[in-house]
């Protein structure tokens, strides 16, 4: 959630200096599909707790599924660092069984108790990759308390970049640029 909340702000950051993120808003994003799929898939998984066999599995595939999306959009400024941020996070779950390794400072930082049920990511025992799982807390008690990694912060940075690079003043009557047209 903390990810999400992150992101939205990114792509309201523009409103709050007088611009519209014209470009994210008015592109016509190929695919778009893919990207709702991950999402939807994520929030099922984590929120209505799909079967334990199955959510590693399913949990990748949401990152396949999030990476293809930006491949096929990745002219358009700060995808590729948001496909970077899914990379980073998508490769480190593969390589730890469909879960994110968390750091137990983090975790407990943020308030956070393993329950014993499928999570995206938890504290493990040798876990591969351990640096780019979530060693970093937004911790409690203020809102939205949870943990995050490198990968996330890439994902929050590009969705920013993105919002930013194709933003105009509100009440501008330019014209997107001719590179903004054949995207």
């Amino acid at each position: 959630m903390l990810v999400l909340v992150g992101a939205a702000l990114a792509v309201l950051s523009p409103l709050f200096a007088g611009r519209w993120p014209a470009e994210l808003i008015l592109h016509r994003w190929r695919w778009a599909w893919l990207i709702w799929v991950s999402l939807l898939l994520q929030i099922g998984l984590f929120s209505l707790g799909f079967a334990e066999r199955l959510a590693p599995v399913l949990h990748i595939l949401t990152y396949v599924a999030a990476i293809g999306f930006l491949w096929v959009n990745r002219a358009v400024r700060g995808t590729l660092v948001v496909a970077a941020g899914a990379l980073s996070n998508g490769v480190t779950i593969a390589l730890n069984g469909g879960v994110l390794p968390a750091s137990a400072w983090a975790q407990e930082a943020a308030g956070i108790v393993d329950e014993g049920q499928v999570v995206n990511s938890g504290v493990l025992d040798d876990a591969v990759l351990p640096w780019l799982g979530d060693v970093f807390a937004w911790p409690e008690p203020l809102p939205l308390a949870n943990t995050f990694s490198v990968g996330d912060v890439l994902i929050v940075v590009g969705v920013a970049i993105v919002a930013w690079a194709g933003s105009r003043r509100i009440g501008s009557t330019a014209q997107p640029t001719e590179d903004a047209e054949r995207k």
